[in-house]
């Protein structure tokens, strides 16, 4: 007589989260957008990286893993409920974040942050604090920017583009960035506005459902798919004149055709937004930041600016 089969033994519940799946939370693939643009600002002061490579790899790790960080875990936290139901699999639904834990390492990422940015200088901590804000105002009510996407794109842009690059730049200078760099903090931040609606496309459906007014659902896809190139493609012109201005014709021209191939991509993406958008993203946006690198030396000897 066969014996007859037993149940298997329920897991133990998690008390703790697993290292991975506190990784997984914080995302690192997300962390490369800050990263970069903290680079920018770096390249920009025309400081010597080499004898300050201590405030490089701090000011790194203060835009990417930390305060990035901190708004993956804080938004992860606040869209549990959503996750449960589309995305199970994700670190707080499946479990492998237990209990409240995802509401505490977005606490303790913010309070890291503000100690390494206090650390780093008295400008890149109020960086930092304007980030963290930002960070949370986007997912945690009464706020939640993200449900709006003209505020929530705006905030996104600031936090990878705008915010970082002047991090970088302050950590190296320990003074206010001169004009010129914080111009191109703030030019370039708001062409990333454009890229955020780029992310909109492949979840149009599902926004619609959640009451997320992301810029496809409040204008249709044809017309944000159009907004966002005019965004993308209008700061970079008005950098490429004022580098002009500045004399430095050589990288005006190299931005000049970096956009000139993002203007073809362009026409391309606008006929079919929501199946092209990634793959702008992997052509015409890598073309966007790299002009980005391009404008950050163009103005690292301009005279005032540091490391002439």
């Amino acid at each position: 007589m066969s014996a007859i089969a037993q149940p298997e033994p329920t897991s133990a519940i998690r008390r703790w989260p697993s290292p991975s799946a506190t990784l997984e939370l914080l995302k690192p693939v997300t962390w490369f957008a800050p990263m970069w643009a903290l680079g920018c600002g770096v390249v920009s002061v025309g400081a010597p990286v080499i004898e300050s490579w201590p405030l490089v790899v701090g000011a790194a790790l203060l835009a990417g893993p930390l305060v990035c960080g901190t708004s993956q875990a804080t938004n992860d936290w606040f869209d549990r409920h959503v996750d449960a139901i589309n995305e199970p699999e994700r670190p707080i639904p499946s479990g492998r974040i237990p209990g409240r834990w995802g509401l505490y390492i977005a606490i303790a990422w913010t309070m890291l942050s503000l100690v390494v940015g206090a650390l780093l200088g008295p400008w890149v901590l109020a960086a930092a604090v304007f980030g963290l804000v930002l960070a949370w105002a986007y997912s945690a009510p009464p706020l939640r920017l993200k449900k709006n996407g003209w505020w929530g794109n705006t905030a996104v842009g600031l936090c990878y583009e705008g915010l970082p690059w002047f991090t970088g730049a302050a950590a190296l200078s320990a003074v206010l960035p001169a004009g010129p760099i914080l111009a191109l903090a703030a030019l370039y931040s708001a062409g990333a506005f454009g890229i955020m609606i780029l992310n909109d496309f492949k979840a149009v459906e599902g926004d619609i459902a959640m009451s997320v007014r992301t810029l496809p659902v409040q204008l249709g896809v044809a017309r944000a798919a159009r907004l966002a190139c005019v965004v993308m493609a209008a700061p970079q012109v008005v950098v490429i004149g004022l580098l002009v201005y500045w004399d430095r014709a050589p990288h005006a021209i190299a931005i000049g055709v970096a956009l000139a191939v993002q203007v073809v991509l362009m026409v391309r993406l606008v006929k079919r937004p929501r199946e092209r958008a990634a793959w702008y993203n992997a052509t015409g946006t890598t073309l966007y930041v790299i002009g980005m690198l391009i404008a950050a030396f163009a103005v690292r000897t301009l005279e005032g600016i540091g490391g002439s």
